[in-house]
């Protein structure tokens, strides 16, 4: 007995009007591939289109501007892919097929990942937390990029030395955020766990936080930064963090991470604390499924869109100016974005 799928149906204008939220008559503009319908909403049908699950017609099937690379640390981090998808997205909009690249242990490094983009013949590369971010890298890689006639952006780290566009959060503000926040509950012990401090954004959080007990509590520089633990940006690493800040006997921990916070609500647990009646805990990034975390994470949300967005937009500005022989040195600076906190279930009064 053979099987065979479904016979394959044209798409119904109501149904993909439906989807889209337009008209018919707009739908039927853009699959016969007439003008006078916005870009905007051109891409609404032809994701209405691809939900449905139909073949976009032949006539609608743009032929690429180009590769972009995007190379990013891991995916075991949700941050990441909720970054990558952003700027895949962003990136199509323009025309541009991206390129996924992911670092792992053992894996491909950042520099093998570039020079295979390179061989690809890549129109422009993004970098998500990557070497750029570590202190102790050789910036150097990037003016030999920018040599080859490479156009590129960064997100999330910085580094005077590097001629092009940066994207960051405002992490310094990011720590303050939380502490006001976990000292407007009444905790008057607060600490830290951050990544290791070779990395821009975690030093940045360190010292917003040095800075924001200094200002709630008059702490000294040294006493703030004896509440600071500088471990991995994991669950593990979030865990014996928050180990060594309870043995200070803090009552809330901010986090450099999601995942360090999910560590850090491990740790009070296995210590028979809960969270947040002992202990509030505060995240950083809002990835998609903390909201639905045991308790719901209270965090400081990164703003994923509007950061992503520009990067891609600083990037299409440089490959232009590329292809022009032009050269933009205003654009060629740091980006700071604000962040948001987002009041979960994870913080709540100090004990006692």
């Amino acid at each position: 007995m053979t099987l065979s799928g479904p016979p394959h149906h044209p798409p119904r204008l109501s149904d993909v009007a439906a989807q889209a939220q337009v008209s018919e008559a707009t739908v039927s503009r853009v699959l016969n591939g007439r003008a006078g319908v916005a870009a905007g909403t051109r891409q609404r049908v032809l994701a209405a289109l691809d939900v449905l699950g139909h073949e976009r017609p032949v006539r609608l099937r743009r032929r690429s501007a180009g590769l972009v690379g995007l190379v990013i640390p891991e995916l075991t981090n949700p941050i990441f892919p909720a970054f990558a998808q952003i700027i895949e997205q962003a990136l199509a909009g323009h025309g541009y097929t991206p390129v996924l690249c992911t670092q792992m242990p053992g894996g491909a490094t950042e520099d093998e990942l570039v020079e295979q983009l390179e061989e690809r013949g890549v129109t422009g590369i993004v970098f998500l937390s990557g070497l750029h971010a570590d202190t102790r890298a050789d910036p150097s890689r990037y003016a030999r990029l920018t040599a080859r006639g490479v156009p590129y952006v960064l997100i999330n780290g910085y580094h005077p030395g590097i001629d092009a566009p940066f994207v960051s959060p405002d992490d310094g503000a990011a720590a303050r955020m939380a502490v006001r926040h976990l000292a407007e509950l009444g905790h008057e012990r607060i600490g830290l766990a951050v990544g290791p401090v070779r990395y821009v954004p975690s030093r940045r959080k360190a010292e917003g936080f040095v800075a924001a007990l200094g200002e709630s509590f008059g702490l000294s520089r040294g006493q703030a930064e004896r509440l600071v633990q500088h471990t991995l940006f994991s669950v593990e690493g979030g865990d014996a963090a928050a180990a060594a800040l309870l043995d200070q006997g803090c009552t809330g921990i901010v986090c450099g991470s999601d995942l360090m916070a999910l560590g850090a609500v491990r740790a009070a647990r296995r210590r028979g604390l809960g969270v947040p009646g002992d202990l509030s805990v505060v995240g950083f990034d809002d990835s998609q499924l903390i909201a639905f975390t045991d308790p719901p994470l209270t965090t400081i949300r990164q703003p994923v869109h509007a950061m992503a967005t520009a990067a891609v937009g600083a990037l299409i500005e440089e490959i232009h100016d590329r292809d022009r022989g032009e050269r933009d040195p205003v654009r060629r600076t740091e980006f700071v974005f604000q962040p948001e906190l987002v009041v979960r279930g994870s913080t709540g009064p100090a004990p006692g």
